[in-house]
């Protein structure tokens, strides 16, 4: 999911994996077959929903979070 995000906004998947989990090899470890925690998953799904692509179709093996308003995102109204 993070390299369609990434093929998008045309930047690496490491930055991908900064903005999304403050962590610039977090997909490349997911890939190798490492774990992560549920609330960093929660992070990261939500920044993959608030990015994702229009002209893509949205995987159905994974629930997209509800989109959250400026407010519950924390950024100003």
């Amino acid at each position: 999911m993070g390299r369609v995000v990434a093929k998008a906004k045309g930047v690496s998947l490491s930055r991908i994996s900064f903005l999304a989990a403050g962590d610039g090899k977090f997909f490349a470890r997911l890939e190798a077959g490492g774990t992560c925690t549920l609330r960093v998953e929660r992070v990261v799904v939500e920044y993959l929903s608030e990015n994702w692509p229009d002209d893509e179709a949205w995987p159905d093996e994974i629930s997209r979070p509800a989109p959250r308003s400026k407010s519950e995102r924390g950024t100003a109204a």
